[in-house]
């Protein structure tokens, strides 16, 4: 059996496995991109070599079921990690008046962070996009606690300048 075969087997069933995932908590849409995202990651398993079936003609339903299950999961876990700022907390904690020009506050910034160490211009952009100290810290095996302290130090000199 193909795994191209195994795949149409796994998508006859497609309600049941948006029912199971509507089950956890999602509304249809969610649950849909989850099967979707199911299918995508069975179909890069099978094509690797997994093998799921039981038999001639059937697969293993309860490898479906986890696989779905540790999407949705991860999917939650995204989900905490997205933080909703209100403007106003920006506003008091940058200390910029609303009479501020925005353009020209981040002209300011750009050119000071051109003017910047090339070592600390780049921590403070890699870690400003979004990585996280710790990772940085065990990629480049640069000490957690120098990263941190470069990164709160160029962001005290930009709020000067704000």
């Amino acid at each position: 059996m193909t795994y191209l075969k195994i795949l149409n087997q796994i998508a006859d069933d497609h309600k049941t496995w948006v029912n199971i995932v509507k089950s956890f908590g999602c509304n249809k849409e969610t649950a849909e991109d989850i099967v979707q995202e199911m299918y995508i990651k069975i179909q890069r398993k099978l094509s690797e070599g997994l093998d799921i079936k039981y038999g001639d003609n059937d697969f293993n339903y309860s490898y479906v079921f986890r696989v779905l299950r540790n999407l949705f999961l991860d999917l939650k876990r995204k989900e905490n990690k997205v933080y909703i700022v209100n403007i106003e907390t920006v506003k008091e904690e940058v200390n910029i008046d609303d009479d501020t020009d925005y353009y020209k506050a981040l002209e300011k910034v750009n050119v000071e962070i051109d003017q910047l160490f090339w070592y600390d211009k780049k921590v403070y952009e890699i870690i400003d996009d979004g990585s996280s100290i710790a990772d940085l810290a065990r990629k480049t095996k640069i000490p957690y606690y120098s990263l941190y302290n470069t990164f709160k130090r160029v962001k005290e000199k930009l709020k000067k300048i704000l």
